[in-house]
């Protein structure tokens, strides 16, 4: 039975890209055994909520499983932790706890626009040189046909998804896309009819992405798509994400995976996710840069494909403790 004694929480500031911020929480039981979890640029009141209210939630709490805890002050890094911990005590892997059946998983890999057709394909031909068979190609209006005409051009078997981040609002241009052979159109627009629509006029199948039970079964209804972006943080839980599968699956839709960048360790869940059964689609859980990650072995793909650790009990990664308290800008402890 877990029973947390501290808690330790961090701020850190990751050394690539924008400096992008995440919040880890360590949780220690009585026992010494330790659990992770992480949230990826944070909402404003995450730091305030759990430094105010998780030691409460969770300080001499008996409990059996995360599920009996409820909604955890702080979302999804604590939640994570939550698990991490259980399933470290129990000696299970996180994937296996949450039911995934996958040892494997094939990687998609993300192109950002960056408005140079020469660049784009460069980058992709290292992307395939490196064992990717599937590529998301970042768009919006403006930068969409162009850039996938040039790397089908270039790559005529290659699985080719677009994602426009909610940039559209109309849908002819997305629609123009679909004579290239798509796997997949990801978050077109950020309105459900819209994206309804494009889906009755394309045959590639339009993932959505949502943030609640309640936005899935909507997007469902309206037929918004035949596939679902699933981003473990945006739902809190993983009890929450697991249901949101369930509910995908049942509709008949794909799923793929997704996650912010962090250090490591919300990328190690995004992986647990991935193994789902649900899950058949390519997956985007190849960042962040080895390099900048706390955990070892690095998550990432090698020849396009990312191995879930199963030989491991919990996220299946150790923590670099000291790498986390140079890394951190801020930290709280909680006894």
């Amino acid at each position: 039975m877990p029973r947390v004694r501290e808690i330790e929480v961090f701020r850190l500031v990751l050394p690539y890209g924008r400096r992008p911020e995440s919040i880890l929480v360590k949780l220690t039981d009585y026992g010494g055994m330790a659990g992770w979890g992480e949230v990826v640029q944070p909402a404003l009141d995450t730091w305030e909520d759990l430094e105010e209210s998780l030691g409460e939630a969770l300080i001499g709490v008996d409990w059996e499983h995360p599920n009996e805890l409820g909604g955890i002050p702080g979302g999804s890094a604590a939640d994570m932790a939550c698990w991490d911990l259980w399933t470290r005590l129990i000696g299970v892997p996180l994937a296996h706890a949450l039911g995934g059946s996958r040892t494997s998983l094939a990687a998609t890999v993300r192109v950002s626009a960056d408005g140079s057709l020469e660049g784009t394909v460069s980058r992709v031909n290292r992307y395939v040189g490196g064992g990717y068979g599937h590529v998301t190609l970042n768009v919006h209006p403006g930068w969409d046909v162009e850039p996938v005409r040039a790397v089908r051009a270039a790559y005529p078997a290659l699985a080719i998804a677009v994602d426009g981040c909610g940039a559209y609002t109309e849908i002819a241009q997305l629609e123009a896309l679909d004579s290239y052979g798509l796997a997949g159109i990801e978050r077109p627009c950020t309105d459900l009819l819209t994206s309804a629509e494009l889906q009755d006029r394309v045959a590639a199948p339009v993932a959505v992405e949502v943030a609640s039970l309640q936005e899935l079964d909507r997007a469902i209804t309206v037929h918004a798509g035949r596939a679902l972006l699933l981003r473990p943080s945006l739902f809190g839980s993983l009890a929450a994400v697991r249901r949101a599968h369930d509910y995908a699956v049942a509709a008949g839709w794909d799923i793929t995976c997704a996650d912010g960048r962090g250090a490591g360790l919300a990328r190690a869940a995004t992986v647990a996710v991935a193994s789902l059964p649900g899950c058949t689609l390519p997956s985007d859980v190849t960042e962040p840069p080895r390099s900048a990650q706390i955990v070892t072995p690095p998550v990432g793909a090698s020849g396009g494909v990312v191995a879930v650790p199963l030989t491991q009990p919990g996220l299946g990664h150790t923590i670099d403790e000291d790498q986390v308290r140079r890394l951190a800008k801020e930290s709280f402890r909680t006894h």
